[in-house]
């Protein structure tokens, strides 16, 4: 396995077969909701919030519970206010980490963090530490259905304005500047290129290859704490396992 974020896509399948679901439309709709109040609760002058509205509606969040978190956020319905709080930190083996969060409470979460990297053999950093390791991009997930060749997806995706096309095993993901995610998501589904999700992501510019079982669980173990946290929105990490090790990993 090759990067964080084909961790990230697996957890996200696995999630939605089980109680995860739930804690998945929590943290969507919280994204949702800060999004709308910073920019608006329209979609076309909201272009945070027309990306969250699509990753909602890709993990099938109800229309009614979008609608309501847009509401939230606009002041139209009373709610929680959530603020966004960035954390960055290593994992075992040096692993850069970068943890994005809605809270509440800016001391409760900052402790929480700590904590998890402090107990799983990690260590939290200064604010910039890591965050040159890592550029955001937009990521557009296509799955692999066998009628498709890749080399026609990188034409396609190139014209519309990405910047690389990779293979993750049962899907490609295609990687875009942050500002053309819709754009590039738009060419690929009127082509015939049917997408599973899309996203603003953490791209990291360099990885940290793990080589044993053992460092992977303790990397991977880390990661998952952080991204179970009821305030954590988004997990990065620059690892690189090999899918040798991560089966064992998986076993």
């Amino acid at each position: 396995m090759s990067g964080h974020s084909k961790w990230a896509t697996t957890k996200h399948k696995k999630g939605a077969l089980d109680k995860a679901r739930g804690k998945l439309f929590a943290k969507i709709i919280r994204q949702v909701e800060v999004a709308a109040r910073e920019g608006g609760g329209h979609l076309d002058d909201n272009p945070t919030l027309r990306t969250m509205y699509q990753k909602a509606r890709d993990a099938s969040v109800p229309m009614e519970t979008i609608e309501r978190a847009i509401k939230r956020g606009t002041g139209e319905l009373e709610g929680v206010r959530y603020e966004p709080v960035v954390y960055e930190g290593y994992a075992p083996c040096g692993v850069a980490v970068i943890v994005e969060c809605l809270t509440d409470n800016r001391n409760r979460t900052g402790a929480d963090i700590r904590a998890i990297f402090s107990k799983n053999g990690g260590s939290m950093a200064e604010p910039g530490a890591v965050a040159w390791q890592f550029e955001r991009k937009g990521v557009v997930t296509v799955p692999q259905d066998g009628k498709h060749a890749e080399d026609d997806l990188m034409l396609l995706a190139a014209d519309a304005g990405a910047d690389d096309v990779r293979d993750n095993g049962d899907s490609w993901e295609v990687l875009t500047p942050p500002s053309d995610l819709a754009a590039v998501r738009s060419a690929l589904e009127s082509n015939g290129w049917p997408a599973s999700s899309s996203e603003l992501t953490m791209h990291p510019s360099q990885s940290v290859p793990i080589e044993s079982e053992g460092d992977a669980r303790k990397v991977l173990r880390l990661i998952d704490l952080l991204d179970e946290h009821d305030d954590v929105q988004n997990v990065y990490a620059n690892f690189d396992i090999p899918d040798s090790v991560m089966e064992l990993v998986e076993v």
